[in-house]
């Protein structure tokens, strides 16, 4: 009886040291592992229109990549790069872009509510209409963004001034 106890005891602890030294992948079947894998095969792709709800999109480089009008609820852009990308009409509502390029992007008539929007950058982007009511940013972007903030968002009737609270 000693003999087994000790085996299960033992058994126990290296599985233990195993799985710590070799963690399993939480991820293996999300989206974001196929999203990852693709590497630069997304740049300049063509999403308009599609239903995107819950897509994560993670270390990728989507320079050039039109997401017109699609559906990106609750979605996950994290250190990627949308330079150039176009989100215009887009509904990011609940979505996380963290670390996230969007040098030259179109953001016009888009939906940010509620979005987590840390630590990316803004540079050039067109905002008209777009809607960031509730949307947390780094309030020198907010800044940036409030210099060129302009119009009413089409599906909200919000104003992209008021969203970001410019003064």
């Amino acid at each position: 009886m000693g003999i087994m106890r000790y085996r299960q005891v033992l058994a126990g602890l290296v599985l233990a040291i195993v799985l710590f030294l070799f963690p399993l992948s939480a991820e293996a079947a999300s989206s974001s592992s196929i999203s990852r894998a693709a590497g630069n095969g997304l740049k300049g792709q063509d999403f308009s229109g599609q239903s995107l709800i819950g897509e994560e999109y993670t270390n990728l480089n989507l320079e050039n990549a039109n997401f017109s009008d699609a559906d990106l609820r609750g979605g996950v852009f994290n250190g990627s790069v949308l330079q150039g990308v176009n989100l215009h009409g887009v509904d990011f509502s609940d979505g996380i872009a963290y670390l996230v390029v969007f040098k030259g992007a179109d953001l016009s008539d888009a939906i940010f509510t509620n979005a987590m929007m840390l630590r990316s950058t803004f540079d050039n982007v067109d905002v008209t209409g777009a809607d960031f009511s509730n949307a947390v940013l780094d309030r020198l972007e907010v800044k940036k963004l409030c210099a060129k903030a302009s119009g009413v968002n089409s599906k909200t009737g919000i104003s992209t001034r008021d969203s970001l609270g410019c003064k």
